[in-house]
Order: C-alpha cells, then sequence, then structure tokens
C-alpha cells in the first residue's frame, strides 16, 4: 500500500487535473441528450474545464459547477469540486452552505417553474423532498473525506514538528551534557594536575641550584622543563575545555576540610593555619574552601618563591571564609606558565555559594587571596 501511495505522489498535479477534466467532460457528454441546448453544452464545458483551476479557485470552481447540474445528471465535476475545497479550507459553514447548494440544483428542475408549480404534498413533491436529503447526504460524502485528508496532512505534520522538536531536544541535552564534563575536566585538571605539575616543577628547580652533583643537576633540570612544559600543554587545554563549559559540580571524590592539613603539609611551604569555620557548613563550601587554599598555595610557590602563608579561617554571624596571605618571595621565581584559570574558577565557586572573592597584593609586597561566602546560602 505504501509503494501505491508513493507511486501516486510521483504523478503530476496537472495530470491529475487534465484526467479529472477529461472524466466530468464525458460524464457530462453522456448524460446529455439530443435535445441538449447551447447553454448546457457551455455549462458543461465550463463546469469541467474549470477544474484544471481547482487547487487555485476551489470556491470558484464549485460554483462553476453549479449550472450542470441544472440541467444533466452529473457526478464526477461537482463531486470534486467539493473534495478540493473541503481539502482546502476550515470554513465549515462555508462547507455546509456549498452541500446544501449542490442538493439543491441536483433536486431543482429546469425550468425552475416546474419545481414548484405543483402540490407540495403530492406525491412529486415528496419525491422531490426525498431526492433532495438523499443528495444532500451524498454531497456531504466528498466533503467528510477532504476534511478527512485535511486532519491527515495535519496531523502528519505535528508529527513532523514533534519528530524535529524531539531531536532538537536531544542533540541540546547531548550539548549540554557535554559541556558540563568539559567544564568539570577542565576544573579538575586545574585543580589537582596544575597543582601536583607545578610543585614538581618548583621543586625540581629547587633541586637544580641546590645539588653538586652534575648529573643529579642535568636530571633536575629535565623534570622542571618538562613539568614547564606539561603546565603550558595544561594550560591550553583547559582553556578549550572551558571554552564550551559551564557552572557545575566537581567529579567525585572530592576533598573537604579534613585534608586541609595534609594540603598544607605537602604544599612545602611555611604555613600556618589559624582559626575554623562554623560547624554544619555544606561539603560544597568545605570544598570551596579547600581549592581556594590550594589555589592560593600553588601560586605562592609559583610566584613568591621562599614566601611564607598564613591561612585564616574565620567566621561571623553572617558570613565565613577563608583568607590566605604570603609575604614577599625572597628569591626569584621559576618561570611557570598561568592563563589566571585557577582565579577565575574560585571567582565561580564563590558565586555558586552566593559570595565574592577578593584577591589584591599587600602593601608589604605580598598577595592575599579572600574568600567570603554568607553562612545562610540564598
Amino acid at each position: 500500500m505504501s509503494a501505491g501511495r508513493a507511486l501516486w505522489r510521483r504523478v503530476p498535479s496537472w495530470v491529475v487535473d487534465a484526467g479529472l477534466v477529461v472524466l466530468a467532460a464525458l460524464d457530462a457528454w453522456i448524460n446529455l441528450d439530443d435535445e441538449a441546448t447551447p447553454l448546457m453544452w457551455a455549462c458543461a464545458a465550463v463546469g469541467s474545464a474549470g477544474l484544471l483551476l481547482r487547487r487555485r479557485f476551489p470556491l470558484a470552481v464549485f460554483l462553476l459547477t453549479l449550472p450542470m447540474l441544472l440541467f444533466m445528471d452529473v457526478g464526477v465535476a461537482p463531486i470534486a469540486a467539493l473534495y478540493t475545497l473541503a481539502a482546502r479550507t476550515r470554513n465549515r459553514p462555508l462547507l455546509a452552505g456549498c452541500a446544501l447548494l449542490n442538493a439543491a440544483a441536483t433536486t431543482l428542475a429546469w425550468p425552475l417553474s416546474d419545481t414548484f408549480s405543483g402540490d407540495p404534498f403530492s406525491g412529486d413533491g415528496t419525491w422531490t423532498l426525498i431526492q433532495f436529503v438523499y443528495t444532500l447526504a451524498m454531497a456531504f460524502a466528498p466533503i467528510l473525506c477532504g476534511q478527512l485528508v485535511q486532519a491527515r496532512h495535519d496531523v502528519a505534520r505535528q508529527l513532523v514538528e514533534v519528530k524535529e522538536a524531539r531531536e532538537h531536544e536531544r542533540a541540546l541535552h547531548a550539548q549540554t551534557v557535554l559541556a558540563r564534563e568539559r567544564a568539570q575536566l577542565a576544573r579538575e585538571m586545574h585543580d589537582v594536575v596544575s597543582h601536583q605539575v607545578s610543585l614538581i616543577a618548583v621543586q625540581a628547580g629547587a633541586l637544580q641550584v641546590a645539588a653538586k652533583d652534575p648529573d643529579a643537576r642535568d636530571a633536575a633540570r629535565t623534570i622542571r622543563t618538562l613539568s614547564v612544559n606539561t603546565l603550558d600543554e595544561l594550560r591550553h587545554m583547559v582553556t578549550l575545555l572551558r571554552a564550551s563549559g559551564g557552572k557545575e559540580t566537581e567529579l567525585a571524590p572530592q576533598p573537604t576540610l579534613a585534608d586541609l592539613q595534609q594540603l598544607i603539609a605537602n604544599s612545602g611551604i611555611e604555613t600556618t593555619l589559624t582559626g575554623g569555620l562554623p560547624p554544619g557548613i555544606t561539603t560544597t563550601a568545605q570544598r570551596t574552601v579547600y581549592r581556594t587554599v590550594q589555589e592560593a598555595l600553588t601560586n605562592v610557590r609559583k610566584h613568591a618563591p621562599g614566601a611564607r602563608a598564613e591561612v585564616r579561617l574565620w567566621h561571623d554571624t553572617q558570613h565565613f571564609g577563608v583568607t590566605v596571605t604570603n609575604t614577599a618571595p625572597t628569591r626569584p621565581s621559576v618561570a611557570l606558565p598561568s592563563a589566571r584559570h585557577g582565579l577565575i574558577g574560585l571567582r565561580e565557586r564563590a558565586e555558586l555559594l552566593g559570595g565574592a572573592l577578593i584577591a589584591e597584593p599587600t602593601p608589604q609586597g605580598g598577595y592575599e587571596i579572600e574568600l567570603r561566602a554568607p553562612t545562610q546560602p540564598a
């Protein structure tokens, strides 16, 4: 059945219209007798030829077929015109009026005086009424078929729109998931990998200066060079990942305040930890404080060698936070690549808590990073 429908759709519309014109003309020729007047032949010709324009002017073509019904018992032209009109309009009262006109033109006798000259309750009058009702029912058949085709086209169009909407939704969902994963990976790579690699670079630089064995100095130089190159490549990779990322939660497992002492102990910096945070803060807040301290200590190692740092946890009635302050560097820093993605990530984390991040140099030549967030999130 689908193959037949596909084959029918390949037939040009003008071929179908021309075929209907031929059928309508043949139908009219069969029903016209030898006593047909030129007027009857003209009505038949106009009504049949008008089917060529039924797609563009369906109502006008239907009206052109009505005179044919006054002179002859034809069906092809008016049925085709009614079907086309019903398939192309949504005006139900108009369709009902056209059905009534079709039934009236078929029932009325020509000349019209013959129809109304007799007794309406006689046998002829009763038969005329029965014929009118029968013809009216027959006129509604092509209208119902046309409306059914119109409804089918509407449903098919809606199904296509729903399918396109679902495909678009799936594509957007896939893009959102991908962007979320990229953002998570970018933040994780910077917070964890960059932290460790920069520590390796700093330790290798210190070893290169302190080692007396030439082989050890060469090995330390190689390690530092590889670490610097790795940080540079990591910076480019984080930039690409963040380009399509969004603000989202972190990858598990994530550190909390319980890991803060271990972070400070492994930092390689003379650091003091003071103060405390209010009990019961969320895991997200603990993670943000940890990442802030981690990024601050990483920056101290990279940009302020030999400096001391102080990590102060604090809270009051409305806010809590952490302040990391370092002194001025005591020796030249090792040139390490940086794109300041760490501070950008920290500001994003602070915004997720409804707070803010302040990073600025101190009058003594050091640097201070402060995270401030409300105790009760908005």
